[in-house]
């Protein structure tokens, strides 16, 4: 099954370190040999990634691993395919535009019966059940809201239509329109908010330390959310199934 990695902060902030250990999980100390990407907010545009090659042998990875990007939202994803081929235009994340903003998905999982649900203005490139669901998603938002609604109300509807595709399989997403960053968890999610104090986090996947009070200031809050955690030495809040999650600059949205 595939993995994902997600970033909300409130200062411009590079991924470099988490992305050092989810890309080992692309064919190296895991099996997600089948592409990867991620996207980086930067304002209300998006720098985006994509290689249908193992992330652990891509130079554009290493590119990514090395390049400190900076960016307040981040969506990243690693495959292990099950429907469609392996292909770039199956390689997550997707990208759509609504309310004149860029929208950035990926999911972990395989949901059934995913053909019947039915697409409006919306059609995927590729043949993933993601992208078609995405494309599904997408839709039912611009139809019930022609423009951005209250983000009390927003929220309320995607957990709405997340636990629609969720009885239909197994769906973990996250999702992104340049503001904030959600998430639903069908089977597997967790997160970690860092905030001062800092402290020193290791990685599972490389032998890769970092001090976070040498490379912060105190006002910086960074959540990073992933399928798995990404530290040994940190405790992650593991996300209830069915739950749905939003973060926006860093803080998580009651």
């Amino acid at each position: 099954m595939c993995e994902l990695l997600g970033m909300s902060a409130n200062v411009p902030t590079d991924i470099c370190f988490s992305f050092s250990g989810l890309m080992q999980r692309g064919g190296g100390t895991g099996p997600h040999r089948d592409g990867w990407g991620i996207a980086f907010y930067e304002g209300r545009g998006c720098r985006t990634f994509h290689d249908p090659s193992p992330s652990v042998d891509s130079e554009i990875a290493r590119l990514v691993r090395n390049y400190p990007i900076k960016s307040h939202i981040v969506v990243s994803h690693i495959r292990e395919g099950n429907i469609g081929e392996v292909c770039l235009p199956n390689t997550h994340p997707f990208q759509r535009e609504l309310w004149g903003q860029i929208w950035t998905f990926a999911h972990n999982g395989q949901v059934d019966r995913f053909n019947d649900l039915p697409l409006s203005c919306y059609r995927p490139v590729g043949t993933t059940d993601s992208e078609h669901i995405f494309c599904w998603l997408l839709g039912e938002i611009r139809e019930n809201f022609p423009t951005a609604p209250p983000e009390k109300t927003f929220s309320e509807f995607i957990a709405d239509r997340c636990r629609v595709i969720g009885e239909r399989g197994v769906f973990n997403m996250l999702m992104s329109d340049s503001r904030a960053l959600y998430g639903y968890c069908s089977t597997k999610m967790c997160w970690i908010t860092r905030r001062a104090p800092f402290g020193v986090a290791h990685l599972k996947d490389a032998d890769m330390t970092v001090d976070f009070y040498e490379v912060t200031t105190p006002n910086d809050i960074v959540t990073v959310i992933a399928t798995d955690p990404l530290t040994d030495n940190e405790t992650w809040t593991k996300v209830h199934l069915g739950e749905t999650i939003a973060f926006q600059d860093g803080l998580q949205i009651p």
